[in-house]
């Protein structure tokens, strides 16, 4: 925690926001997101769920609608219900737009951490793709959907063949990531460790510090997470990151505790 917090203070700090911060806020899960594509497909939820993983099943929906539109309509819509009432009643929320970090990424298609800054009167600019990097300011937060944005069909990462496709790890994004973590250190929240593509990224970015020879001056990665894996922990430490656990029950509560110390002296 001394190793975060000193980043933090010096600025190096970068964020990366995953699908369980939006959970706080009560978010549909991606098991909404699978049930509703059985519906619009006209299958048992139950059956349609053991017919793969949800990339899979997403790119089949969207070879039978001919595109993402009509599903990244009902996101849109759905996903952002009332939700500037739920931005501003989330502590969690409230806690990321106001510490100081220059940058944060999210694999999140919401706009939960837009409206958040814009509540909290933060200056940001967001980042979906390459024409938007032109617009990056030496005094403003930089919020990057690395997955994608309601705003644009094309830069959403959602499907078996988009997920194949940042596998390269090579799109505009990627490059400026890998730009941005070579100084800083991340901090990882709102991720399961079970999930394959964020594993991928820590396996990336281990990799790219290997190829560069200077593996030893990495800076520190960083992984919070609401229940203890030794396991994990372990695998993750020969990849440059360090696992931060709680013993709080409450995953928001667990997660709202470990903002709070972020900015303890």
């Amino acid at each position: 925690m001394n190793e975060l917090q000193k980043a933090y203070k010096n600025n190096n700090l970068i964020l990366f926001v995953g699908a369980g911060v939006s959970m706080n806020i009560k978010l549909p899960s991606w098991d909404d997101l699978i049930n509703h594509l059985a519906d619009e497909l006209q299958y048992d939820k139950d059956i349609f769920h053991t017919f793969g993983d949800y990339q899979s099943l997403a790119e089949y929906y969207i070879i039978k609608k001919n595109g993402i539109g009509e599903l990244r309509s009902w996101m849109d819509v759905n996903w952002h219900n009332d939700m500037e009432n739920k931005v501003k009643n989330s502590e969690i929320y409230k806690l990321i737009a106001n510490l100081d970090f220059p940058i944060i990424y999210t694999t999140n298609y919401d706009n939960s951490l837009e409206i958040a800054h814009k509540y909290y009167k933060k200056d940001f600019v967001k980042i979906t793709g390459v024409k938007d990097i032109k617009n990056i300011h030496t005094t403003k937060r930089q919020i990057i959907k690395f997955h994608g944005d309601f705003t644009d069909d094309d830069s959403i990462v959602l499907s078996e063949s988009s997920y194949f496709e940042r596998l390269d790890f090579d799109t505009p994004l990627d490059i400026k990531f890998r730009s941005d973590v070579l100084g800083k250190s991340i901090l990882f929240i709102g991720y399961s460790l079970s999930d394959i593509n964020i594993r991928f990224i820590f396996y990336k970015l281990a990799k790219t510090w290997e190829e560069s020879g200077q593996k030893e001056n990495r800076p520190p990665l960083f992984v919070f997470t609401s229940k203890t894996n030794p396991i994990q922990q372990e695998v993750l430490r020969t990849r440059g990151i360090e696992m931060i656990s709680s013993d709080e029950d409450d995953r928001g509560k667990a997660l709202e505790e470990f903002l709070n110390k972020i900015n303890e002296e």
